[in-house]
């Protein structure tokens, strides 16, 4: 059976670039694996095909050979091996290697060869701090108490008795990965001995147990700027986990949450403010006196007329913007009160007033005349 182009079996054209050839290799080699397709008794095939086209096409002088003479230039041994390309298991190691890590990553830590340094980085933390409005409006400095892991005194978070430092893992060699053959592949596993590492302690450290850190309450003073919202994140660098056995230390995150006022409502920058007026002073106008956030008093005129979500806006007295950008409003929303609990009096002086401002409810006299009309027209 005649051999199939091998552009056409990776799906790419004869012009195509180093990274598009590998590129479509690793989309066809996932594709194509027989551990995905075990019901396919073609997969194993395919994926062979796929792996000898890549062997070929990824090195510059195959290629060339290739796209001069086609498969003739492998046949008879001028590939260095027969027409199949893969009777060494070095030919196939090395065609597989660019997509070994992407089928197998997760089960061998990731990608890389060698061991991972001993040294690790610490993790990042995170706190929440709860502000009030108040103090979002001012800025203000806060200290607080994380529980986080700090480098040992003991062995100045080396992880060994006395300071010494670790020595190489004789399970690896200081690799950090060990390998075992199974079957077609060799596959890396994590060394067991020294978790990846590839450096063991000898004589762990008897206050941190060998990992070079403890844990412990640390007091931070923390500035938090004028104009933070609920969501605003702060890092500090460098002020989170200790790293292990001397690894960099992370970074801490703060969390705002600015909790409810009981005047205010925030929206932004602005501010509002809902202001209870009393009928009289809704009918016949006057002043109302409101507090602003940082503790001041304005007044505030009230129209003759007004009415229940009449707004009115007091420039400048709002939140400041985050890192400069002015200062938001506050807006001023009236509640017209209906009073309660009238003397006899009151009720007297409020029916004549009723009996006596017929024309001087517009917006109730243009409701009920549309109800009227409603009416009429379901009777008609």
């Amino acid at each position: 059976m005649a051999k199939r182009d091998f552009y056409d079996v990776l799906g790419v054209a004869k012009g195509s670039s180093a990274d598009e050839i590998k590129k479509a290799y690793r989309t066809k080699a996932k594709e194509l694996h027989p551990d995905r397709n075990q019901d396919d008794p073609t997969a194993e095939g395919k994926f062979k095909e796929v792996n000898e086209a890549y062997d070929i096409l990824k090195d510059d002088s195959k290629k060339a050979a290739y796209d001069r003479y086609g498969h003739a230039a492998f046949e008879g041994g001028g590939g260095g091996g027969r027409p199949g390309g893969f009777n060494q298991q070095g030919d196939f190691a090395s065609a597989f290697s660019d997509v070994f890590e992407d089928l197998f990553g997760d089960f061998m830590g990731g990608r890389g060869g060698g061991g991972r340094s001993r040294a690790q980085r610490g993790s990042d933390l995170r706190y929440n701090l709860r502000v009030s409005l108040e103090e979002a409006n001012k800025g203000v400095q806060k200290t607080i108490s994380v529980p986080t892991s700090v480098a040992c005194d003991s062995c100045k978070g080396s992880g060994a008795e006395g300071g010494a430092e670790p020595v190489t893992c004789p399970t690896c060699s200081g690799m950090g990965k060990v390998r075992a053959q199974q079957g077609f592949f060799t596959v890396e596993r994590t060394c067991p001995t020294c978790a990846g590492a590839g450096q063991i302690v000898k004589n762990p450290c008897k206050s941190c147990g060998g990992a070079g850190r403890i844990e412990k309450d640390r007091s931070l003073s923390v500035n938090i700027p004028a104009g933070v919202e609920t969501g605003t994140r702060i890092r500090l660098a460098g002020e989170g986990e200790a790293g292990l056995r001397g690894g960099p230390t992370g970074d801490l995150y703060i969390f705002i949450e600015v909790k409810d006022h009981p005047i205010f409502q925030r929206d932004g920058v602005h501010l509002y403010c809902r202001v209870p007026v009393s009928i009289t002073t809704a009918a016949l106008g006057g002043e109302v006196e409101v507090p602003t956030i940082d503790g001041g008093r304005s007044r505030v005129k009230v129209p003759a007329g007004s009415q229940t979500g009449k707004q009115m806006r007091l420039r400048a007295k709002g939140m400041p913007a985050l890192r400069g950008g002015g200062i938001g409003d506050m807006l001023i929303e009236l509640a017209v009160e209906t009073p309660v609990n009238l003397t006899s009096r009151q009720r007297e002086l409020l029916q004549e007033f009723d009996r006596l401002s017929e024309d001087n409810n517009p917006e109730g006299h243009s409701f009920f005349s549309k109800v009227k009309s409603f009416w009429d027209g379901m009777k008609g």
